[in-house]
């Protein structure tokens, strides 16, 4: 069964004040999240949108062994600032294979394996989401146009997979540090995301 909105809140941040809007399977029990700012009455042009794949590790626990956490803060700076936009805060830990065999994957890059590898290694795929919900999401919201803030093409092409109107992707560099240099390497050469050659 498709998620179904169930409730929305204000929500002030550290980054401006936003409204928390949270979906669910009524089957599974399943919860996505919305974030976002500008939306009360119906947009009339493209939105900034991010998805943004739940990273325990780096969004609530600053890890330096990703991006995440610096991608999610910059993101509410970014849409603070423009006055509008939404993030969809989708509950799909470690790339969608769960919390725990993302614990048992970083264990194996421990050893020296890449991202890619590690996932492989456990007989899990590379990624394992999906963005189906994100099209109930966007049509709660009457977003009918989107300019994706990703380096991942593969999301572009899922939206548009599913018939969401991707007008432009907005570029996303940000918490590169010594220690997630090699991930997001991998990320660049085994998994296609965009990042320029400067940045790695």
């Amino acid at each position: 069964m498709p998620i179904a909105f169930v409730a929305t809140s204000r929500l002030p941040t550290a980054f401006g004040e936003f409204k928390i809007t949270v979906f669910q399977d009524p089957e599974t029990g399943e919860e996505h999240v919305a974030l976002s700012k500008g939306l009360d009455t119906p947009p009339t042009g493209p939105v900034l949108v991010r998805i943004h794949s739940e990273c325990l590790t780096g969004d609530a626990f600053a890890s330096l062994k990703c991006d995440c956490g610096p991608q999610l803060q910059a993101t509410q700076k970014i849409i603070n600032e423009f006055g509008q936009g939404v993030i969809l805060y989708l509950r799909q830990e470690g790339r969608g294979i769960g919390l725990t065999n993302k614990i048992r994957a970083y264990a194996l890059q421990d050893q020296g394996h890449d991202t890619v590898d590690a996932n492989l290694m456990l007989n899990l795929p590379a990624d394992a989401r999906s963005y189906d919900m994100c099209t109930i999401m966007l049509e709660h919201l009457k977003v009918k146009q989107v300019k994706l803030i990703t380096n991942n093409p593969s999301k572009i092409e899922a939206l548009k997979q599913l018939d969401i109107d991707v007008v432009d992707r907005v570029p996303l560099t940000v918490g590169l540090n010594p220690l997630n240099a090699d991930y997001l390497k991998t990320k660049h050469e085994r998994m296609s995301h965009m990042y320029k050659q400067d940045d790695l």
